[in-house]
């Protein structure tokens, strides 16, 4: 609850100073005896000597100074902070459940705390996360920055900044390493921005959601053979059946042919000239 407005003690200048019978006794007698004595000559003088009311705390009559406050009456030395036990004198106070305390202890014991720096919130406070924080200290745990409009977002019961919430926590994109805030696709273990999941070569994104894999990265089939060394040397389409290995390339069998008459090469025979494959009679006639 919010403190209540502080108080000031009211205090009522002394008259005379009188006590009250101790009890029984030779001493007491003769000490009633001078205050009575005493009281009759000041009564004379036309000043009241009669009680203020009784002190609140002690329970006794009230002669002298009288401090009201609280709508009760207290002997000056008497009305003190209910937690450290000092006179309020002239100090403002607080009053929490008919008890008087000064400032210090009252927001010490009463008002709340700050999360960040646990001292107490005589100000302005805000609520957030289930703690009090002061508005100067409710700031991003990673960069320190207050929170502007677009608010905060929570990991573990701390608070952070957009930017670093999602630096820090958010899915990580496989392609381009960056946060995913929305929609996205999940492959190879990874999850991947839509635009980001394309081919690693081309860029080109996968035609019914098809790829081909190869060594952790996505691919198209073109590219994916070229990586492999599976395309054919004579079309550059890949090769996914039989295929011939020659001058450390490979073919499709019908495209292994000689490089001047075209005729194919199936008998797995052929010469070769600057990279290039001949048939036996080609070779002679041309390089004989």
């Amino acid at each position: 609850s919010q403190p209540s407005k502080p108080s000031e003690a009211q205090y009522a200048k002394p008259n005379k100073v009188s006590r009250s019978p101790t009890g029984p006794g030779k001493g007491v007698d003769q000490l009633d005896s001078m205050l009575g004595t005493l009281q009759s000559d000041m009564s004379k003088q036309g000043v009241n000597t009669s009680p203020k009311g009784h002190c609140t705390a002690c329970n006794k009559p009230i002669v002298g100074q009288v401090v009201t406050a609280l709508g009760k009456t207290w002997h000056k030395e008497h009305f003190v902070c209910g937690h450290c036990q000092q006179e309020l004198g002239t100090k403002n106070f607080f009053e929490r459940d008919g008890v008087p305390y000064c400032e210090t202890d009252y927001h010490n014991i009463f008002s709340p705390k700050c999360a960040y720096c646990n001292a107490a919130i005589l100000g302005k406070c805000i609520t957030a996360l289930e703690k009090t924080w002061h508005p100067e200290h409710f700031f991003c745990t990673q960069c320190g920055k207050q929170f502007g409009e677009e608010g905060f977002h929570e990991k573990d019961g701390k608070p952070y900044c957009r930017d670093d919430f999602l630096e820090m926590f958010a899915l990580k994109c496989a392609g381009c390493n960056r946060p995913i805030t929305e929609n996205y696709i999940s492959a190879m273990n990874s999850q991947w921005h839509p635009n980001c999941f394309a081919c690693r070569d081309c860029r080109q994104p996968f035609n019914g959601g098809s790829f081909f894999e190869h060594e952790g990265l996505p691919y198209c089939e073109l590219h994916y053979h070229a990586k492999r060394g599976s395309l054919c040397a004579g079309c550059h389409k890949p090769i996914s059946g039989r295929c011939v290995t020659a001058m450390s390339r490979k073919f499709h069998p019908e495209h292994f042919v000689c490089s001047f008459c075209l005729k194919q090469l199936n008998k797995g025979t052929f010469k070769e000239q600057n990279d290039k494959p001949y048939c036996h009679p080609c070779f002679e006639k041309l390089f004989a």
